[in-house]
């Protein structure tokens, strides 16, 4: 017995798979897949512009959703101080200098500093005032980024240590250590925003 044909947008080049009897269905099931495999998948990325308190465009930062629980971050920077920098996700996706528009860091539930949901490694910038940097984090998806008020990207004036004040210092770390590292001023900001690319 004949399989029926089927007519709607198949391809002449197809249609003798089709028509082929219940034995070849090994063919029939590769002729099918290949009308399917057209049909491309979509992932999810952000994009983030860097500027800084003039307003200058002085870097860029991509994220790429790489599985249900992995974010690759790249980051490139440009016109920046020297040195070690605070370099986290913020609450909201507001960048009004001097950024404290941006909130705190963002934070999926009630953690103390260096385990905010948004603390990321600390971003180095060369003597030419340039950074390039690479990471993942499984602290958070891109999806996450989206909520109500969104969420963005901040730059700071000096390196973050993570809340880690060793004892023989103090006693214990302050309440501005605890919520921000000591990173300092916002110096640079930029709004998350998603980008949709296909594979």
């Amino acid at each position: 017995m004949a399989m029926p044909i089927i007519k709607a947008n198949v391809p002449a080049n197809f249609r003798r798979y089709l028509r082929a009897p219940v034995g070849a269905a090994s063919i029939l099931i590769v002729s099918l897949g290949v009308l399917v495999a057209p049909a491309r998948a979509w992932n999810l990325s952000a994009e983030v512009k860097l500027h800084d308190t003039v307003g200058h465009q002085v870097g860029k930062a991509t994220l790429t959703q790489q599985g249900s629980d992995n974010v690759i971050v790249h980051v490139r920077a440009r016109d920046l101080p020297p040195g070690f920098h605070g370099f986290h996700v913020h609450a909201v996706g507001e960048c009004i200098p001097p950024f404290t528009s941006a909130s705190s860091h963002f934070d999926l539930d009630r953690h103390a500093h260096r385990d905010h949901t948004g603390d990321l490694p600390v971003l180095l910038v060369d003597a030419d005032g340039t950074a390039n940097a690479t990471f993942n984090t499984g602290r958070f998806t891109i999806a996450d980024l989206f909520d109500a008020d969104g969420s963005a990207i901040v730059i700071h004036a000096n390196p973050d240590n993570y809340a880690n004040i060793p004892s023989r210092y103090v006693a214990a770390p302050d309440a501005t250590t605890l919520a921000t590292g000591d990173a300092g001023d916002r110096i640079a900001c930029g709004v998350v925003e998603k980008v949709v690319e296909r594979e």
